[in-house]
């Protein structure tokens, strides 16, 4: 990968690793705002309405992260892969295997199964990129937060 530039204070070596890491976040972020529209579009059974709505919310918000990784993998002199196919290629996660229309707690346990490895990646992330980049660490702290708490949320049908 050829970095476009280098920003103050970081080598290359380090940007181009940095990189690596936020393109990984970047597709699994991605891959979760497709997942979660799916589950919007398809959950059914009773609390219907109220799972629904509390999706969209989360839509808007793992985008809006998947927008601030890319951007910063652009201010690091990188070029942030979002296509279809890049998001394959760079999964390294499982991804959720539910399809089609089920009740709401079935999307629920599924999500939730999908969030915990999205949560635990994201801090694995976390612990390179404090050796490497504050900054971007900053970042992906930020989108555990409110990963966390809409992983709270889902739970909270579920008991």
């Amino acid at each position: 990968m050829a970095l476009e530039f280098v920003v103050p204070g970081l080598d290359e070596a380090a940007s181009e690793k940095i990189v690596a890491i936020l393109q990984n976040r970047l597709s699994q972020e991605q891959e979760a705002s497709l997942i979660l529209k799916h589950a919007h579009w398809n959950v059914t059974g009773p609390n219907f309405i109220a799972v629904h709505e509390m999706l969209d919310p989360q839509i808007e918000i793992v985008r809006n992260q998947a927008d601030e990784t890319a951007e910063r993998i652009a201010t690091l002199g990188g070029s942030a892969e979002g296509r279809p196919d890049d998001i394959m290629r760079n999964r390294t996660w499982k991804g959720m295997d539910l399809t089609g229309r089920h009740s709401t707690l079935d999307y629920l346990k599924a999500l939730c199964d999908f969030y915990d490895s999205f949560i635990a990646d994201d801090r694995e992330a976390i612990k390179e990129l404090d050796e490497l980049d504050v900054i971007s660490s900053n970042i992906v702290q930020d989108h555990v937060q409110d990963l966390e708490k809409f992983q709270w949320f889902m739970r909270s049908h579920l008991i």
